[in-house]
C-alpha cells in the first residue's frame, strides 16, 4: 500500500487553509500519510525524507495565478537533490476564485516540472472558493472530493477532480466583497484605499 508524503506549500502553513485540506486528506486516506510544512530552512531535510514515500501530495494555494514562492523555492532544491526513487506527485490546490479552472496554470506548472525532472504525475484536485468553502454548509462537498482524491492516489487510479460552492457568481462576489470590507475595517483600511493601484504611496 502507498505511503503518502503531504507537503504544505502555503506561505502561512501553520494557519493556512491548506493545512485544513491536508488534515481532511489524512482523515480520508486509507494509506499511511505524513504531513510536513515547507519552511525556509527544511528543504534538504524534506528532500531526504521523500525517499521514504511512494507518493507526494503538494497542498497549496494559488498565488498570482501560479505557484507560491514557498513551494517554488523548495522545488528548486528538490531539482538539485532528487531522490533515487521518484514518487508520484499529486496536487491539491485551492484558490479564492469561485471557478476551479482558475487553478489550471499552476497545475500546468507542476506538470511541466514533473515532466522535466522525471516524476510521474498523479491526481489533481482543484478547489474553487477555497478561502470560504470550509466555513460554509458546502464544506461536505470539499470533504467528499478530498476523499475521492485520496482514493485515487491510494489505488493508483489517478484522475483530475474539482469542486466549488454551487452558488451564482453574483452571490459569491457580493459575499466576498463584504468579507474584505470587514477585514479592511478591522485593520484600519478603507474601501477607497483597497481600490487604489498604489502600495504605500507607490504605484504598482
Amino acid at each position: 500500500m502507498a505511503a503518502i508524503m503531504i507537503l504544505n506549500g502555503s506561505p502561512r502553513a501553520p494557519r493556512s487553509n491548506s493545512k485544513q485540506y491536508a488534515e481532511l486528506f489524512s482523515k480520508s486516506c486509507r494509506s499511511e500519510t505524513e504531513y510536513f510544512p515547507i519552511t525556509r530552512t527544511n528543504h534538504l531535510e524534506l528532500c531526504r525524507a521523500v525517499e521514504r514515500f511512494s507518493d507526494l501530495l503538494f497542498v497549496f494555494p494559488l498565488y498570482a495565478d501560479g505557484i507560491p514562492v514557498t513551494l517554488l523555492n523548495f522545488l528548486k532544491v528538490l531539482e538539485a537533490h532528487p531522490p533515487q526513487k521518484k514518487p508520484v506527485i499529486s496536487v491539491l490546490i485551492n484558490c479564492g476564485f469561485l471557478e476551479p479552472h482558475q487553478n489550471d496554470t499552476a497545475v500546468q506548472m507542476l506538470r511541466l516540472y514533473c515532466k522535466q525532472n522525471g516524476y510521474p504525475f498523479g491526481s489533481v484536485l482543484k478547489v474553487g472558493s477555497g478561502e470560504a468553502i470550509l466555513t460554509t454548509p458546502f464544506r461536505f462537498l470539499a470533504a467528499w472530493k478530498i476523499k475521492r482524491l485520496a482514493s485515487s492516489i491510494c489505488s493508483a487510479q489517478y484522475r483530475t477532480l474539482e469542486v466549488t460552492m454551487p452558488i451564482p457568481k453574483r452571490w459569491f462576489l457580493k459575499a466576498s466583497s463584504a468579507y474584505w470590507l470587514r477585514y479592511g475595517r478591522r485593520n484600519g483600511v478603507t474601501k477607497e484605499e483597497m481600490e487604489t493601484m498604489q502600495i504605500e504611496g507607490n504605484p504598482i
